[in-house]
């Protein structure tokens, strides 16, 4: 099957995978872009998975101070690299997760952090087992396993604080 030029444009700016891997994804599917991404998406993670030892000493702390200043949150999101940290993919799940942290007020990042014998839904106190508030289908870590196998390195949310006046 021959595969456009468009269509592998479409699917590197849809995922922001290299123009051969685009190319042979599409391939494999057929020209379907969604099977394609899809198909993608599982490259990636597998690639990331090769990388989970790696140390991610690199990163940023994004801030939100929500309209009226009553609430606000920040969050320490680290990857390998300063160069991946710099791109404005790494900044966006940054301010997407600090967002997450100011609306939904978890307590610990992971399932793995709630203490022994605790009784708790990891769904509500966990910040990457959340649904996601811009799309409740997906969980939190299903957005940061998405940016790790675009941006090809190891992601992790180390820290956060939630404030809020009053509480």
């Amino acid at each position: 099957m021959e595969i456009s030029v468009t269509l592998i444009k479409e699917l590197r700016e849809k995922t922001s995978a290299g123009v051969i891997d685009c190319k042979k994804a599409l391939e494999k599917a057929e020209g379907n872009l969604d099977k394609a991404s899809e198909l993608l998406r599982e490259q990636g993670l597998a690639r990331i998975e090769k990388k989970k030892d790696r140390v991610a000493a690199e990163g940023l702390v994004e801030a939100y101070v929500h309209f009226g200043g009553r609430m606000g949150a920040m969050i320490e999101v680290n990857c390998e690299t300063d160069f991946v940290a710099k791109t404005d993919e790494f900044k966006g799940l940054a301010h997407e997760l600090v967002l997450q942290v100011t609306a939904t007020n978890p307590q610990f990042i992971s399932a793995e952090d709630i203490p022994d014998g605790e009784e708790l839904d990891p769904a509500e106190v966990c910040l990457l087992s959340q649904p996601f508030i811009r799309d409740q289908a997906r969980k939190v870590e299903d957005l940061v396993a998405d940016v790790m196998a675009r941006v090809g390195e190891k992601v992790v949310v180390r820290r956060f604080a939630r404030f809020e006046l009053g509480a």
